[in-house]
C-alpha cells in the first residue's frame, strides 16, 4: 500500500451497533464552527501540477478525457463508503450556512461524515454513531459470524467470489435477514462504470501509446466483465508519458474482513530521468529476498518478473486515492495471481511527496527531533525509503501454506493484515536499504539521514490516527524500537533521537518478527504484536501534543485537471 489507511480500531465494534446515533463531537463545542474549521485547517491547501507541454496533442487530448473518467470514480468510491453518502451529500450541498459549508468542505476531504484523523468520529450531525466496519460491501445488519458461516458452505468458486475483490455481498430477494449472496461490481456499479469505460475509449482511441491504449481498452472491457486480470497485466505493462491507475484495487475501507477493493484513480505524468535512476532498485529484489532475515524456508527462491519502477507527476487523483490522508506513493496490483506471474510496479508520486516533506515532515522534525540530528533531515532520504517501502510490498511471504492448504497472508490475517503490512513495508524497508548501502549499492551518505528522517516520519504518519493502517502500523515500530534502545528519549526536552550503534540490529529483529508473522499467517501472533506495541504511550503522546500547529497533510489542488470540465 501498499498505500493508504485503513480504520483498525473500529474492527472491534459490533455492526449492530452502527445504526445508533450520537451528536457529532463539535455540536457539544462552545464554537461548532470554529471546532469544525480547526479540523479543516489540519489539512495545507497545496497546489498540486505537472507539466503536460511534452505531451502529444492526441495525448493531451487523451488525457482530458482519462480524467472525466476519474471524476466518475469519485461517486462510485462514495458509495463504497456509505450507502446514505450520496443522500447526505445532497443535503450538505443545500445547506448554505457558514457551518453548512464547512461540513460540506470536511465531507470532500473524508469522502463520508466521519473524521479519518479522530478515530472516526462523526462530524455531522444524526448519522450512524460508529463508522461501518464493512463500509458497503456488506449488508448493514451482516454479522462477521454468519458471514463466516456462510462462507463455509460455498463451493470453490462461489467462495472465492464471496471473499474475493470484485464482489459485493448482498441479501437475497427475502430482504432483511435473508439468504447472503453476492453481486458484481460490474452489475452493482453500473450507472458509473459504464460512462468511466465509454470515456476510456475514447482515450485510448486518441493517444498514439500502444502500452496506453491497451491498458484503457482492457480497463475498460473490465468495467463490464468484472474480469480484472488481463487489464492488471496490461496495466503492468504500461509504458506511457500518461501513467494510468484507475479501478477497484486496495481493501484498506473493508475493515471486516480487508477482502473488498474499493476503487480509485491516479491520473499521472512520467518523469522518465527520475524513473530511470530508481529503476536500478527493482534489479536487486531477489537478492533481498534471498538474505530475508527469517527462516530459509519462508523466502521465495524465484520471484515474479523484475518490478517496474514509476516516478511521476500527480495530475488529479480520486476515490480511495484521494480522501483524508493523501497517497506518497503506492505497489500494485494486489491480485496475487498478477504479482507472482508479472510482480507488481511501484508508482513514486514525487511532487504529492515534495509536498508532503515540505508541509508537514519539516516543521514535525523541528518540534519533535533532537537539535542535534535535525539537520539530518533529507527529502532524498524521506523519497528513497518511500520508495524501499512500495518495493519491500513486493517480497517475503505472499502465498503461504496453511496446513496442507495453500492460502495468502492477507486471508489468514484478516482484518490485522493491512497494519501488519504496513510495518513490514517500513521496517523492511529500512533493514534493505542498510543491506544495500554495505554492498556499496546505495551511498552510505545516506546512512544516517535515512534513519534520522524515519524518525520524524513515524510521528507525520501516526498523527493519521492508530484507526488506520500506517498510523497503526508505525506507531507498532516506535515502541518496539524505543523498546530496542534504538530510538531515544529526552523526556526534560521532549525530543527523540536515533541511537546509530543500535538501530541497525533493532531494524533487523523487527523485520524477522513481522516476516515470520506473516509466514506462518498467524492471526493470534499478529494481534499479540499490535496489542502489545500499536498504540500511543504518554511520551508520544506529549510530543504529538506540541504539534498542534503542524498541519497534517495537505489538501490538494490539481491545477492541471482545472482545465478538464466535469462530465
Amino acid at each position: 500500500m501498499t498505500k493508504k489507511i485503513l480504520g483498525a480500531a473500529a474492527l472491534a465494534l459490533a455492526l449492530a451497533g452502527c445504526g445508533t446515533k450520537k451528536e457529532a463531537p463539535e455540536m457539544s463545542a462552545a464554537s461548532p464552527l470554529a471546532s469544525l474549521e480547526a479540523q479543516i485547517r489540519r489539512f495545507a491547501p497545496t497546489e498540486i501540477t505537472a507539466d503536460g507541454s511534452r505531451l502529444t496533442p492526441g495525448d493531451r487530448r487523451a488525457l482530458d478525457r482519462i480524467i472525466a473518467a476519474a471524476r466518475l470514480i469519485d461517486p462510485l468510491y462514495r458509495r463504497q463508503v456509505w450507502a446514505d453518502n450520496e443522500a447526505l451529500l445532497a443535503r450538505l450541498r443545500a445547506d448554505a450556512s457558514p457551518l453548512g459549508r464547512a461540513r460540506l468542505h470536511y465531507f470532500t476531504i473524508n469522502a463520508g461524515p466521519w473524521s479519518r484523523l479522530d478515530k472516526n468520529e462523526p462530524f455531522v450531525p444524526d448519522v450512524p454513531r460508529e463508522k461501518p466496519p464493512g463500509a458497503n460491501f456488506y449488508p448493514a445488519d451482516m454479522t462477521r459470524e454468519e458471514f463466516e458461516a456462510w462462507v463455509k458452505t460455498l463451493p470453490e468458486a462461489e467462495r472465492g467470489r464471496a471473499t474475493g475483490f470484485f464482489h459485493v455481498i448482498r441479501r437475497g430477494p427475502d430482504g432483511p435477514g435473508g439468504k447472503l449472496k453476492t453481486v458484481p461490481y460490474s452489475e452493482e456499479y453500473r450507472e458509473f462504470l459504464g460512462p468511466a469505460a465509454a470515456l476510456l475509449r475514447e482515450a485510448a482511441a486518441l493517444t498514439s501509446d500502444a502500452t496506453l491504449r491497451n491498458f484503457l481498452a482492457k480497463r475498460a472491457e473490465a468495467f463490464a466483465s468484472n474480469e480484472y486480470y488481463a487489464s492488471d497485466v496490461a496495466w503492468m505493462d504500461l509504458d506511457a508519458p500518461i501513467d494510468v491507475t484507475i479501478g477497484p484495487y486496495e481493501t484498506y475501507e473493508d475493515e471486516l474482513f480487508n477482502y473488498k477493493a474499493a476503487f480509485e484513480a491516479y491520473v499521472t505524468l512520467r518523469d522518465d530521468a527520475e524513473s530511470a535512476k530508481l529503476a536500478r532498485f527493482g534489479g536487486y529484489l531477489q537478492e533481498l529476498e534471498d538474505h530475508l532475515p527469517i527462516d530459509p524456508h519462508h523466502r521465495n527462491p524465484k520471484l515474479g518478473a523484475a518490478a517496474p519502477i514509476r516516478v511521476v507527476d500527480v495530475v488529479f487523483t480520486a476515490g480511495d486515492g484521494n480522501r483524508g490522508v493523501q497517497t506518497a506513493a503506492f505497489n500494485l496490483p494486489n491480485d496475487e495471481r498478477v504479482v507472482r506471474e508479472k510482480g507488481s510496479k511501484r508508482v513514486m508520486l514525487k511532487n504529492t511527496q515534495r509536498a508532503k516533506f515540505d508541509h508537514t515532515l519539516v516543521p514535525i522534525a523541528g518540534v519533535v527531533l533532537d537539535p542535534a540530528q535535525r539537520p539530518e533531515i533529507s527529502f532524498d532520504a524521506f523519497f528513497t525509503h518511500i520508495l524501499a517501502h512500495e518495493l519491500m510490498h513486493g517480497i517475503g511471504p505472499q502465498t503461504i501454506k496453511s496446513g496442507a492448504r495453500e492460502t495468502t497472508v492477507r486471508l489468514e490475517l484478516k482484518e490485522l493484515y493491512s497494519a501488519v503490512e504496513e510495518a513490514k513495508a517500513d521496517a523492511t524497508g529500512l533493514w534493505a536499504l542498510q543491506y544495500l548501502i554495505d554492498r556499496g549499492v546505495v551511498g552510505r551518505e545516506i546512512e544516517r539521514p535515512m534513519y534520522a528522517t524515519f524518525l520524524a516520519s513515524i510521528f507525520r504518519s501516526v498523527r493519521f490516527g492508530i484507526t488506520e493502517a500506517h498510523g497503526r502500523g508505525v506507531a507498532l515500530q516506535f515502541n518496539y524500537l524505543l523498546d530496542e534502545g534504538a530510538i531515544r528519549v529526552d523526556e526534560g526536552a521532549g525530543t527523540f533521537r536515533v541511537d546509530f550503534d543500535r538501530v541497525k540490529e533493532g531494524v533487523r529483529r523487527l523485520t524477522a518478527e513481522l516476516l515470520t508473522v506473516e509466514a506462518e499467517g498467524s492471526y493470534e501472533k499478529a494481534k499479540a504484536l499490535l496489542d502489545k506495541y500499536a498504540v500511543i504511550r504518554p511520551v508520544m503522546q506529549k510530543a504529538l501534543d506540541r504539534l498542534g500547529g503542524v498541519p497534517v497533510d495537505i489538501e490538494p489542488r490539481f491545477t492541471l485537471a482545472r482545465e478538464t470540465p466535469a462530465p
